[in-house]
């Protein structure tokens, strides 16, 4: 069965190591008969949650005018939702947080997705274990199953996850996904 799969990088930089990460889920989740699309946060405008309250009486609307309106109903429609990010002092970016802030208007709509994590790391294990417990602090507000996480530890530079197992790892959970 055809799924429709989005994913969420938060790389600040197009081909850096949590970008290719997505690319590489995305060519298994294509070879894999799925319909895939993939957001960059970092070439989105989308501000920060207002805490207006608006959507809380009127659930899927933001009172904001930006790119995250047409996000959120991108995600609605999705079967699967894979969010990749680098890691930052032991957790996502910023432009991850943002938008998982802007998810107030739908979160209580969000149904029956699976769900899986990719981080790119300069330093260790510990960054990664500490970045997945945030990752799940999040999804724990959503009716979605965890299915997978990807984590290149050790990279650097960009590109470092280049010839690394990672990216196997990544394409094998596309196919699957």
């Amino acid at each position: 069965m055809s799924k429709r799969t989005l994913l969420i990088s938060s790389s600040p930089r197009k081909n850096a190591n949590s970008d290719i990460l997505c690319d590489e889920f995305m060519k298994g989740a294509q070879e894999a008969g799925h319909s895939v699309g993939k957001i960059r946060l970092a070439d989105s405008h989308i501000n920060y949650c207002t805490g207006c309250c608006a959507c809380i009486g009127n659930p899927g609307s933001c009172t904001q005018a930006d790119d995250m309106n047409g996000i959120l109903q991108k995600i609605l429609d999705a079967d699967v939702l894979v969010f990749a990010s680098p890691i930052y002092f032991h957790s996502f970016n910023g432009h991850m947080k943002t938008f998982m802030d802007r998810i107030c208007p739908i979160y209580p709509l969000i149904h029956d997705k699976d769900v899986y994590f990719m981080v790119a790391a300069a330093g260790g294990n510990l960054p990664v274990k500490n970045a997945f417990k945030i990752f799940r602090v999040f999804t724990d507000c959503l009716d979605v199953e965890e299915k997978g996480t990807v984590a290149v530890t050790g990279v650097w530079s960009e590109g470092g996850v280049r010839g690394k197992r990672a990216l196997k790892d990544a394409y094998e959970m596309g196919l699957k996904a």
